[in-house]
């Protein structure tokens, strides 16, 4: 799975008012990143090969999840809906640094899972989720054809390397089993290309459920 130099604060939706703006969704956890620059990158796809085009950030305004955006020399609403569609980016390597077993959720994604127990290839990342428990699940699609729901905890954790993309994992008997059940019975979920957003850093939780402390 290739990756970017880049990651997305935001996503352009449409031109706001007269004068410019645009209202962007949010794709960061950390909408100050917009006060502290003077200058972004617009791109229609961060992954390609062509250069993203440097903004002047003349104003900006949160609005709930949204943000809305003034670029210096876009005073129209012709020359805002030129820029529709666009992501707001930022060089990957302006994010903040992280500690050893923390990593930001994007870095996850396209990592190889394996279980040493096992000693085999569970699959790949493809998601992350953090609604559906109170620990963070990696959404693996594995070997077998299956989904399956790892928790990232620590009691499970052995190694983790986003360089090389691997996750190394000590597995409870069954776990894959029972979780890629779970999983499966909570499908279809649309499967969509995920924007590398700068998200909060997660690291491997204690395992232990808040309420059984």
């Amino acid at each position: 799975m290739p990756t970017s130099p880049w990651v997305t604060l935001a996503h352009i939706v449409r031109p706001q008012g007269r004068r410019g703006e645009v209202i962007a969704e949010l794709l960061t956890d950390f909408p100050e990143k917009f006060a502290e620059r003077r200058h972004v990158f617009l791109t229609r796809d961060a992954a390609s090969d062509a250069a993203p085009r440097e903004m002047e950030l003349a104003g900006y305004r949160l609005a709930q999840n949204r943000v809305v955006l003034h670029f210096a020399g876009i005073d129209s609403i012709d020359a805002a809906e030129m820029l529709r569609g666009l992501d707001v980016v930022i060089p990957e390597s302006e994010r903040a640094p992280l500690d050893q077993d923390a990593a930001y959720i994007s870095d996850l994604i396209g990592c190889d899972v394996w279980d040493e127990a096992a000693g085999q290839r569970v699959g790949i990342v493809q998601d992350v989720d953090r609604q559906a428990s109170h620990v963070d699940l990696l959404v693996v699609d594995c070997e077998n054809g299956q989904r399956a729901e790892i928790p990232f905890v620590k009691a499970f954790l052995v190694k983790l390397d986003t360089t090389g993309k691997r996750i190394t994992m000590r597995l409870p008997e069954g776990l894959l089993e029972i979780n890629a059940s779970t999983a499966t019975a909570r499908e279809p979920r649309a499967r969509r290309t995920r924007k590398r957003g700068l998200r909060k850093p997660i690291t491997g939780a204690d395992a232990t459920p808040p309420d059984s402390q």
